[in-house]
């Protein structure tokens, strides 16, 4: 243990051009390639509740439970005023949620903390696995778990920076995604529970620009993770 807690209190070497560009490729494949995104944007969504029920207790309302759908779809429910800004902050977060969380990802790997990166995420999929309340959420939780545990624990040094670098693509690039799919469902008619429909109601402000809002934050997000992977010349 004393190793282990070595590793994640130190820095690693930076990853390689070569590294940072093949995981990117590959977090771009998952995403772009239609039956493996079924599968993978579970990992969006546990991210998305995730930063609804971050949100929620931090603006002081009184987290329920979170539950995670085979269809990929989620749902946070949280006790305490019904509109206001607390309620407001909840459902803004959740579209940028995976580019925040990615963003926040790269910063970590910036500094060259890989392994921390692995470990605090170990630590957070445990917390949220204590407001989990239905069993594919259950599932899903433990399964993205048990992959992060067994890289953690069992990988080398490069396969550790390999998988947070993959990871941190994933979210970066998955998140403009998901907000793509956000405004196809609203076109076609569904969607109208969504969180930038529930903003219209609360704000007035039009659910187009909300779905605007997500999609520039978590392009910004994606850039700035560009930015910061080294791969643009300088």
């Amino acid at each position: 243990m004393g190793e282990v807690w070595d590793n994640i209190t130190s820095t690693q070497p930076g990853a390689s051009g070569t590294v940072v560009i093949v995981t990117g490729i590959v977090a771009l494949l998952l995403i772009a390639w239609r039956p493996v995104w079924r599968q993978t944007r579970q990992v969006v969504t546990i991210a998305h509740e995730g930063a609804h029920g971050l949100i929620a207790l931090l603006v002081g309302r009184q987290l329920a439970g979170i539950r995670l759908h085979s269809d990929t779809s989620g749902v946070t429910v949280s006790r305490g005023k019904p509109d206001g800004v607390g309620m407001i902050a909840v459902l803004l977060v959740g579209y940028p949620g995976p580019a925040l969380f990615g963003i926040a990802a790269a910063f970590v790997l910036e500094q060259g903390y890989a392994v921390a990166l692995l470990w605090g995420l170990l630590a957070a999929l445990l917390l949220l696995l204590l407001q989990i309340r239905n069993l594919f959420g259950l599932w899903s939780v433990l399964a993205f778990g048990a992959i992060v545990f067994g890289v953690s624990w069992w990988g080398s040094e490069q396969v550790q920076s390999g998988f947070a670098h993959l990871l941190t693509w994933f979210l970066l690039l998955a998140a403009p995604r998901a907000v793509l799919e956000l405004q196809r469902s609203r076109r076609h008619g569904g969607g109208r529970s969504s969180d930038a429909d529930q903003l219209r109601r609360l704000t007035g402000v039009p659910a187009i620009l909300w779905v605007g809002f997500f999609g520039i934050l978590t392009l910004a997000c994606l850039a700035l993770g560009v930015a910061w992977s080294g791969i643009l010349p300088s």
